[in-house]
């Protein structure tokens, strides 16, 4: 028998009350069936509330057990208006749930929701940020496909994620770019790596105006704790714009350049429109493709035979490459030529400039 309960609702069909009396009756189901005119399996149904009890059905009732058909009419009416009651409940409670899951108070932080702390508002107005009707929408990836780079994958980080990509598309729908030329972005790419060398943040106007000429939006992320994000890449097929989004003070120079790097692989490579987002195997291809832009591959090599890693050499091997030193101390850490920590002091980092 289909019965709901939530906290504070119990929706009881009225097929219920009809067990019951036929209970009282000694009639069986069969038995009852015949006198109604029903098949077995209607009658089943209606008890257990799988179909509507009608007006037509109520004065067969009435006939056939004695009691008014307004009483059945009522009964149902009753039954139909808790279960809605109680679904809501229960969907509202699910909801809450996940509202939880969100950072509230950083997304209020950057004006995109007020703030509250009810439960129920939470829930209203993460659903208007992430414009769906339920949060259980959120993760569908039918929505919006996503390339990103990031260092963890938890559920927290996850949720960030979401977040974080829901900001640069509403931020990117401020941004006017030109119709997107793969051909023009990859010509760009030595320009956009020569912006490798300045030191200070003087280069975020030209680097948009760059991208917003190849048609991307680029969107600078918000710091978000737990996000674990360097970066993300992806179509959105509204605005119908490549978009763009990272994470940039507070980051080593040589993590921001190959994170964008990375996510301009992503859009070269057509990853931004795969329906499902990326596989590790993309993920992967766009860092062979993102270090191979910074640093090619050959001349790597031929430095690295060397195995001089001194900061003077470093800093000449960078100078002719045309990047800065930190990039290639970066690229060199993560080769396992130094250790994690060595001649972090030569890397610029942009919260402190």
């Amino acid at each position: 028998m289909v019965m709901l309960e939530s906290k504070s609702y119990i929706a009881i069909p009225p097929g219920a009350t009809i067990k019951e009396q036929l209970d009282d009756r000694g009639m069986t189901q069969k038995e009852f069936s015949s006198r109604m005119g029903l098949s077995e399996k209607h009658v089943s149904k209606l008890m257990n509330g799988d179909v509507h009890l009608t007006p037509e059905m109520a004065e067969r009732l009435e006939l056939v057990l004695g009691l008014p058909a307004r009483f059945w009419n009522n009964l149902e009416a009753i039954y139909q208006e808790k279960l809605v009651k109680a679904k809501k409940e229960l969907d509202t409670d699910e909801e809450g749930q996940l509202a939880s899951k969100y950072p509230y108070n950083k997304i209020a932080k950057w004006g995109m929701v007020p703030p509250t702390r009810k439960s129920s508002e939470r829930v209203t107005n993460l659903c208007k940020f992430f414009e769906v009707s339920s949060l259980r929408f959120v993760q569908n990836k039918d929505l919006m496909p996503v390339a990103c780079r990031r260092l963890s994958n938890t559920e927290k980080s996850t949720y960030s994620m979401l977040t974080l990509a829901q900001y640069a598309k509403i931020k990117s729908r401020e941004i006017e770019v030109a119709p997107f030329q793969a051909e023009r972005l990859k010509h760009k790419l030595k320009e956009i790596r020569s912006l490798t060398t300045h030191r200070i943040l003087d280069f975020e106007t030209n680097l948009s105006e760059i991208l917003r000429s190849c048609g991307i939006a680029l969107v600078f992320l918000p710091k978000l704790e737990g996000s674990f994000l360097h970066g993300i890449s992806f179509y959105d097929n509204n605005t119908k714009k490549i978009v763009i989004g990272i994470s940039l003070r507070g980051k080593y120079a040589d993590r921001f350049w190959f994170s964008l790097f990375h996510e301009l692989a992503h859009v070269i490579l057509g990853h931004i429109y795969l329906p499902k987002g990326t596989s590790c195997e993309d993920e992967h291809a766009a860092d062979s493709m993102a270090a191979e832009i910074l640093i090619p591959h050959k001349e790597l090599v031929n430095f690295t035979q060397k195995r001089n890693f001194s900061i003077f050499s470093i800093n000449e091997f960078a100078k002719n490459v045309g990047v800065n030193a930190g990039i290639v101390i970066g690229r060199l850490q993560n080769d396992k030529y130094l250790s994690p920590s060595q001649l972090n002091q030569y890397k610029v980092k942009f919260e402190e400039c």
